[in-house]
């Protein structure tokens, strides 16, 4: 059975899909992935599946957009398959379009609620092109998974879709240490609008440690020029892009973990960021939101100090217990190598090879 998975972004960054594509690939699926291409991009990581990135002359915005959409299309329509697998909205159209004219299986892979993301919302012409676009096609993809109850609530809800929950999740692996680490607040994963670092960034002038930064996004210079105003050039470090083979390394070196998200659109609200499960995987007790989908999880698991107050002011304060109190740190640094043996890819694999073994039937 050959399954044609797309994406808009570098495949080499893409955990989810990594993780998604060998699981098929060693249950005798063949599987080929198609991301984007462009000057700056690195040479492709060998993996056992295929792996194609189409070459791109436009960066960003909507003429990243039209002209990606331009070139999978016709490279689709000329690529034998079984099933068609869109990841998020940005690449449905061609998929669409592609699995009617061939008559092929068509998936939703729904990484995010797209046209509720802030960036989106926030921009009234941008979100009438996208939510267009997702309340006409969404509907006809009968077949799919998300990432959090939450949003698969909303699809039901809005695009009458029963979709299936696969959280992002990574592999279980040994803990080499959990010695006390040197004080490092870690943020690692997008450098993106809404993810708060309007409110962590001038918290380090509150708070006697280090913060480092992996990442890149669309609000990395804003976040710079924020340093720089704050003079935090001493205390806040960015580190730029990192592959997933090197996340765990990353992680392990820090104290706390930061995932602050902007309670601006349903998108922030109901998602589970990738990072809440990579701090959790390597014990590292982290200051997130108290929203739904992470309230669910520490409830059955402390793991996370939850603030639904995003401020200077709340951020230094959990921040601030988590470095002063060691007994609050051991109880949230155990709970964590206790939710890792719930929520790990050994376990969602499972559903991902049940979707695609009930659909091929």
């Amino acid at each position: 059975m050959r399954i044609i998975f797309t994406v808009s972004n570098d495949l080499n960054y893409d955990q989810r899909m990594i993780r998604i594509c060998n699981t098929l690939i060693e249950n005798d699926y063949e599987i080929k992935i198609i991301g984007s291409k462009f000057s700056d991009s690195q040479p492709l990581e060998k993996k056992k599946y295929h792996q194609k990135r189409l070459k791109l002359f436009f960066k960003k915005g909507f003429s990243f957009y039209f002209e990606y959409n331009l070139r999978l299309f016709f490279y689709l329509l000329f690529q034998k398959t079984d099933i068609l697998c869109c990841i998020d909205l940005d690449t449905m159209l061609p998929v669409f379009l592609t699995s009617v004219l061939k008559r092929k299986i068509k998936v939703y892979d729904a990484h995010e609620y797209f046209s509720q993301q802030k960036e989106i919302i926030t921009r009234p012409n941008i979100y009438r092109v996208w939510h267009f676009i997702e309340r006409t096609l969404v509907p006809k993809f009968k077949k799919g998974y998300t990432v959090s109850e939450g949003i698969a609530k909303e699809f039901l809800k809005h695009y009458e879709v029963n979709y299936k929950i696969i959280r992002n999740v990574p592999l279980l692996k040994p803990l080499s240490h959990l010695n006390p680490k040197e004080k490092i607040i870690l943020y690692q994963g997008s450098v993106n609008e809404g993810r708060g670092f309007e409110y962590l960034i001038p918290t380090m002038e509150k708070v006697n440690a280090t913060l480092f930064i992996y990442g890149d996004g669309n609000f990395l210079n804003k976040a710079n020029a924020l340093v720089l105003e704050n003079q935090l050039q001493n205390k806040v470090f960015f580190k730029g892009k990192f592959l997933p083979a090197e996340a765990d390394k990353i992680t392990q070196g820090a104290y706390i973990g930061i995932n602050l998200v902007e309670p601006l659109g349903e998108n922030q609200f109901l998602s589970l960021a990738n990072k809440f499960f990579d701090y959790m995987h390597n014990a590292i007790p982290q200051v997130t939101m108290d929203f739904p989908e992470y309230k669910r999880i520490n409830n059955e698991f402390e793991i996370a100090l939850l603030i639904n107050d995003l401020s200077v002011q709340s951020v230094a304060k959990s921040i601030n217990l988590l470095l002063e109190d060691k007994e609050l740190y051991f109880r949230l640094q155990q709970n964590c190598i206790k939710a890792r043996e719930t929520y790990n890819w050994e376990n969602e694999e499972k559903k991902i090879l049940e979707f695609y073994q009930q659909l091929v039937k």
